[in-house]
C-alpha cells in the first residue's frame, strides 16, 4: 500500500480549489489566515467527538470512527490549503520538520 502524503493531498486540494475558484477566490496569505481559523474549528469538532463519544466508541463503533476520521480529514484539508496559501511545498516542510525533530530529540 502506498503512503498517502502531502504531495498527493496538495494536488487534490489544488483540484478542489480550482473547481470552486469563482466561489472561493484565489489562495493567498490573506485567505490563509481564515483557513487557519477554520482548521482550528475542525480540530474542535474532532475533540468534541472524543468528549461526547469517548475513545472506546472511536475505536469500536464504525459510525463514530468514520465521523471522527471525516473531521480529521477536514483538518488536513485546511492544513494543506494553508500550506498552499503560503506557497509551502512538501519538501520545504520536510526540511524544517526534520530540523525541529532533531532539535526536540536533543532537548530533554
Amino acid at each position: 500500500m502506498n503512503d498517502f502524503g502531502l504531495k498527493e493531498m496538495q494536488e487534490m486540494q489544488k483540484q478542489l480549489q480550482q473547481k470552486y475558484r469563482d466561489k472561493w477566490g484565489d489562495l493567498s496569505p490573506d485567505i490563509g489566515r481564515d483557513m487557519l481559523l477554520w482548521m482550528m474549528i475542525e480540530v474542535g469538532e474532532a475533540a468534541d467527538i472524543i468528549k461526547k463519544k469517548g475513545d472506546n466508541s472511536i475505536m469500536n463503533d464504525e459510525e463514530t470512527r468514520n465521523h471522527f476520521l471525516e473531521e480529521l480529514c477536514d483538518v488536513l484539508m485546511y492544513y494543506n490549503d494553508i500550506l498552499l496559501c503560503y506557497s509551502i511545498s512538501p519538501e520545504e516542510l520536510k526540511k524544517v520538520y526534520l530540523q525541529k525533530h532533531n532539535r526536540n530529540m536533543k532537548r530533554w
